[in-house]
C-alpha cells in the first residue's frame, strides 16, 4: 500500500489523490464525489504516509495503523460505529493496543475510521508493501 500520494486537506472531508503539483499548487481529485481542485500549500495538505499516532512507545505511522485493521477486517471496511466513542474506543485498543490515551482523541479515531473505510472502498489499501507497487 503506498499513501504518498493521498492527502489530506483542512478544512476539507475526505481524502484527494495527488495528481500533479508545481511549487505554488496541488491539483487533487476527491475520493469521495472524483471533482477535482487546485489546493494550495497554506490550506493544510499532509500526505497519509506523514502522519502517525501517538503511542505509549513511539509513535506509529498511520498506514500500519491501517494495515492493522485490514487485518481485522479481512480486507472489509471497519465494523464499528464511529458515532459511538466507547466502542470507538475499544475498537482502536483492538488494532492499536498501546495508542495513547490522553494525546490520541475520538475525533482523531473517527478520521482514521473513515479514512480506512474510504481507503478500502476506492481498493487502494492491501497487504502489499510500498516496494511491492511501485
Amino acid at each position: 500500500m503506498d499513501l504518498s500520494k493521498i492527502l489530506s486537506v483542512t478544512g476539507k472531508s475526505g481524502l484527494f489523490k495527488l495528481l500533479s503539483h508545481n511549487k505554488s499548487s496541488f491539483i487533487v481529485e476527491s475520493l469521495t464525489d472524483g471533482k477535482r481542485l487546485p489546493v494550495f500549500p497554506n490550506d493544510g495538505v499532509a500526505t497519509l504516509d506523514n502522519i502517525s499516532i501517538f503511542t505509549e512507545d513511539e509513535d506509529v505511522p498511520l498506514q500500519e495503523v491501517l494495515l492493522s485493521i485490514y487485518k481485522k477486517e479481512n480486507g472489509a471496511q471497519a465494523s464499528v460505529d464511529v458515532s459511538d466513542s466507547k466502542s470507538l474506543k475499544a475498537y482502536f485498543a483492538e488494532v492499536l493496543p498501546n495508542y495513547d490515551k490522553e494525546r490520541v482523541y475520538v475525533s482523531n479515531m473517527k478520521k482514521v475510521v473513515l479514512w480506512y473505510n474510504q481507503l478500502v472502498e476506492k481498493g487502494l489499501i492491501d497487504d502489499k508493501p510500498a516496494e511491492e507497487e511501485k
